[in-house]
């Protein structure tokens, strides 16, 4: 198979964004927390036949807060996805890049977990005229739709001025119909298969 684009810009894996160092916020307990400096064990509890823990025993300090899925998340998703064409992934390509992901309404941990959230994903094609775009945009949605809770809703589109076709792949790829019809053909099926076989 020729390729549309031989020489493609290549991103580094350490130059791609992540959350390095921030795996969640956890929760402080213990000698050195604050809370225990600003609230001093009251006089009654030090009696010797009041024999109870201080702490909390069903607590542990390995536990950690919950976060919303943001726009990080989707990126870390999708990122690792092969490029059909290319031994790389959409993230090291840049067809996939943070800046361009939305999640509306912005995450919120006191977020209602029924409420419909968008996601809108605009990846950009290494070249113009590239012929697997709406492939390229279809594993994206395919991906995103397996990983995220049934209350996000998924939208995939081209930026703008990155195709020379943008608007009729664009309307492919917001067709539910034709989206459809294409996950049911098995060649197609194959090929993102292939493309999600990197995700973790």
């Amino acid at each position: 198979m020729e390729k549309d684009n031989a020489n493609p810009t290549i991103l580094k894996t350490s130059q791609l964004p992540t959350r390095k160092g921030k795996r969640g916020r956890k929760v402080q307990r213990g000698a050195g927390s604050r809370i225990t400096d600003v609230m001093r064990k009251p006089q009654y509890l030090s009696d010797p036949f009041y024999d109870i823990s201080w702490s909390d025993d069903t607590e542990s300090d390995d536990e950690f807060t919950a976060e919303p899925i943001d726009e990080q998340e989707v990126y870390d998703l999708i990122s690792s996805i092969s490029d059909p064409e290319h031994p790389l992934s959409l993230g090291q390509l840049a067809v996939v890049n943070l800046p361009d992901i939305d999640i509306t309404p912005s995450p919120s941990v006191a977020a209602d977990p029924n409420t419909l959230t968008r996601v809108l994903v605009k990846i950009t094609p290494t070249i113009t005229h590239c012929s697997l775009a709406t492939v390229i945009g279809l594993g994206v949605r395919v991906r995103l739709e397996q990983a995220l809770p049934p209350n996000y809703r998924v939208d995939v589109m081209i930026k703008e001025g990155s195709h020379s076709q943008d608007d009729q792949v664009n309307k492919q790829l917001a067709d539910k119909e034709r989206v459809a019809a294409a996950l049911e053909n098995d060649t197609l099926k194959g090929v993102l298969d292939k493309m999600l076989e990197t995700c973790a």
